[in-house]
């Protein structure tokens, strides 16, 4: 096997350098290439070259060629590089036959999902095979007929063997993606761990709730913001978005995306960060946790004995114990939840309406901004509403 074209494409974060990989859709629009190749050729090949969105030219093995005169399937091994993704070292097969409509025909065969909801990148009953990826297997298609003038009709069928399994540890199941992973990929190239991927994952989830009618989003950063969802028995956790660290992205995207209001269930170690203006929560970016709950400690009456101790604890978790034994927890979560009303509606100029939920592990509820109750019987009703559609 020659080079694929990636062996010196690394990035660096921090001092480690990561390996690029690419897309389950540059492995689908490689075996689409081969397989009509061979197709319309009669004759075997053993890999093939195919420019990415990106620019970098891929140099691609076919993998399990299988040929008649009728059809061609063949596949290409996923490589993501040193991204932690489910799908790597996966086979994405393409089969090409000669078609019954006119031009190409592009469809998702078994371990390849489909698309039951509105609001996602392909429409409700399509495979999901985003229009990038589709826009690749029919380019290349294209270029095979026009190198071999021969414009039969063709269709190409995308499947994935490992495809039912490994959708299980991917969001399609939130996304209502059934029966398979999803063919992905908006440049062709797996950049390791993008934040641009996980970023973009989330605004595809708000698509999706905004299409379905919701009018009030529903977030929490994570696992602990939907367990502490069963506090109200009517809200569906499987109807929240989770936003991890994003938070300043996730209130742009309700903006952007028209909601009427957006509530936050989350974690005091996540949202007390919220409270100094700080809209990306993860350590790397900022940590202040306890020089926050601290400030508003202060604002709340602390002496300066409490606030050391505050100062230094290592948890929330351990402060709000701390607080609670001072007696003054309540007035402490009041300026909390007043800074993080403040900064989260500073942060979009009030286009929509930001309310917030805070909790601790032990505590349970610590404190909510001024209209988050209202949110809470919008959310009711939405779930009603949603419910009598069902």
């Amino acid at each position: 096997m020659s080079r694929t074209g990636l062996e010196d494409a690394y990035i660096m974060r921090g001092s480690k350098k990561l390996r690029m990989g690419y897309t389950t859709g540059s492995c689908a629009a490689a075996a689409a290439r081969g397989a009509a190749f061979m197709l319309l050729s009669g004759k075997e090949i053993q890999e093939v070259k195919i420019h990415t969105p990106k620019g970098i030219v891929l140099n691609l093995e076919l993998l399990d060629i299988r040929r008649s005169a009728e059809k061609v399937s063949c596949a290409v091994r996923k490589d993501g590089g040193d991204d932690p993704d489910v799908t790597d070292k996966a086979l994405i097969y393409a089969e090409v036959t000669f078609g019954t409509e006119e031009g190409i025909v592009i469809d998702g065969g078994f371990g390849v999902g489909r698309v039951t909801k509105p609001g996602l990148d392909q429409p409700v009953g399509n495979a999901a095979i985003n229009h990038v990826p589709r826009q690749m297997i029919r380019e290349n298609v294209e270029e095979i007929q026009k190198k071999l003038d021969d414009f039969r009709a063709l269709q190409v069928v995308i499947s994935v063997p490992e495809g039912e399994e490994l959708a299980k540890h991917t969001f399609n199941p939130r996304l209502g993606i059934i029966g398979g992973i999803s063919i992905l990929g908006t440049s062709g190239i797996v950049v390791p761990m993008s934040e641009e991927a996980l970023i973009s994952t989330i605004r595809v989830e708000m698509e999706m709730r905004k299409a379905q009618g919701d009018r009030v989003l529903l977030v929490t950063p994570g696992n602990y913001g939907q367990d502490f969802l069963k506090t109200y028995p009517w809200v569906r956790a499987d109807h929240s978005v989770k936003c991890s660290n994003y938070v300043g992205k996730t209130l742009e995207f309700a903006a952007e995306l028209g909601f009427d209001a957006i509530l936050f269930v989350a974690h005091l170690g996540k949202f007390v960060k919220v409270s100094g203006g700080i809209m990306n929560t993860h350590s790397h970016e900022a940590d202040c946790r306890a020089e926050l709950l601290t400030a508003q400690a202060v604002r709340a009456g602390a002496d300066l004995a409490l606030a050391k101790k505050l100062l230094e604890t290592g948890t929330t978790e351990e402060a709000v114990q701390i607080l609670k034994e001072a007696g003054c927890l309540k007035e402490t979560m009041e300026k909390v939840t007043e800074k993080i009303a403040f900064y989260m509606n500073y942060h979009i100029e009030g286009r929509v309406q930001t309310e917030a939920i805070v909790f601790s592990s032990n505590e349970g509820l610590l404190g909510e901004t001024p209209g988050a109750g209202e949110l809470l019987e919008r959310l009711r009703e939405q779930e009603e509403k949603e419910n009598r559609k069902e």
